[in-house]
């Protein structure tokens, strides 16, 4: 057996070192957290997609009223730049699935406020491997807009 003893000279230099190797580490286990979303959102079938949009706070029909496999470029111009900072203001982000095949769910929203036309409000859900990957709410008139899943007015 080998044994070996280390005197100390500067003890406040090694609490210095170990200080600022838990600072770099904290650090950086917060960064690698951040951007990701908090909980991965199962979305295999209707009930769960069902169950997360009225979680989100809105009210849609019973089934989406349409669905369709749509591949994420691998290429992007503006318009999907943007759309992923959408994204990633929720918590995902769409470059680890480019040039992947996902599904895109789109359902009614039957309860935004002030928006008593309810066949231009829509809430669409992006889906990968039965897992959800983003999705937004817009709305598809002339001058609509787009925002995030979650309702703002959600008490």
């Amino acid at each position: 057996m080998f044994i070996r003893s280390v005197k100390m000279k500067r003890p406040w230099l090694w609490a210095a070192l170990l200080t600022a190797l838990l600072a770099a580490a904290v650090f950086f286990s917060v960064k690698a957290a951040a951007g990701k979303p908090q909980m991965a959102y199962v979305m295999e079938t209707e009930a769960q997609r069902q169950s997360f949009i009225a979680d989100m706070g809105w009210e849609t029909a019973d089934q989406y009223s349409s669905k369709r496999a749509v591949t994420i470029p691998e290429e992007w111009n503006e318009v999907y730049e943007d759309y992923n900072s959408l994204q990633k203001q929720q918590g995902f982000d769409l470059t680890k699935y480019k040039g992947k095949e996902v599904e895109i769910y789109t359902y009614p929203v039957l309860n935004y406020p002030g928006h008593t036309d309810k066949e231009c409000m829509q809430l669409t859900l992006m889906v990968c491997a039965g897992e959800l990957i983003g999705g937004d709410v817009c709305c598809t008139e002339l001058d609509g807009f787009m925002q995030g899943l979650r309702n703002p007015d959600r008490s």
